[in-house]
């Protein structure tokens, strides 16, 4: 027989929720006024030359890079924040086609990369210059017929914050490439991001989705991350009504398949 629930203990873990909500948004709070003047001053001398004097293509490069840079901080900043309200019940949802949000999903996760891929990203006018990049760049893009039509009642930052968690973790995995498959079942969407990386051991599938916890021996590359990423995705997810899975083995690459209902009925 389960022992009652002490109300005292509830109420002290809704308090630490609360709480922690709260730290999130004051962080964020204190951190958008320098990173607002970091971006602006990085713009100005790079968008006016006229009047800042020109540069050279090395400067130009290195003060592009920071601004990338300082994009990615503004993500990071957000992406805490949407944990947050996620954790809280708070869902901003409205209806918007499927196939642009996940492009968007794409190129800002690429955006964070940097080298050729990144410098490029924002040049593209028309969606077979994307593709010709991901290409390129040994990501590709799989689309059910009719991927054009699909619209979604979602919450649409959320939807392109967990699609990008999982196309940015493969790129940090893969040896080279990652493959992006969109597909319908029924009143659902499913995003799988598939990477031929060094895989990950079945015993690690929980643990990889837990906060501040990293699985070294499965990258490539070291990283100097916080294990943030995967664990804001699942709880953005499960928000949204939806799930992730994993399907790995170790020396197998891995999948991550995010699956959403099309329409969230709770609102």
């Amino acid at each position: 027989m389960n022992a009652p629930k002490d109300p005292r203990l509830e109420a002290g873990a809704a308090a630490d929720g609360f709480f922690q909500q709260i730290s999130i948004e004051f962080l964020i709070h204190e951190l958008k006024d320098p990173i607002t003047i970091i971006e602006t001053g990085l713009r100005t001398v790079l968008e006016k030359q006229d009047s800042y004097g020109p540069l050279t293509s090395r400067q130009a490069n290195t003060l592009m890079r920071s601004l990338r840079n300082t994009r990615k901080a503004w993500g990071l900043l957000n992406n805490l924040l949407e944990i947050g309200r996620s954790e809280s019940g708070c869902l901003a949802c409205s209806r918007f086609p499927a196939l642009p949000a996940l492009h968007l999903a794409l190129k800002e996760a690429l955006e964070t990369v940097t080298g050729p891929a990144a410098e490029a990203i924002g040049k593209y006018q028309v969606e077979a210059e994307l593709i010709a990049l991901l290409n390129r760049n040994g990501i590709f893009l799989h689309l059910p017929p009719g991927a054009a039509a699909v619209e979604m009642f979602q919450d649409e930052t959320k939807f392109r914050q967990i699609a990008g968690n999982l196309i940015k973790n493969a790129l940090h995995h893969r040896r080279q490439r990652v493959d992006v498959h969109m597909e319908l079942l029924d009143d659902r969407l499913a995003v799988a991001v598939v990477d031929d990386g060094l895989g990950i051991e079945p015993g690690h599938h929980e643990l990889i989705f837990k906060r501040y916890t990293q699985v070294k021996e499965c990258s490539l590359v070291e990283r100097k991350g916080h294990g943030l990423g995967l664990a804001g995705a699942l709880i953005m997810a499960r928000s949204l009504g939806g799930d992730i899975e994993v399907i790995s083995r170790k020396g197998e690459g891995a999948t991550f398949r995010l699956t959403l209902p099309l329409r969230l009925e709770r609102v």
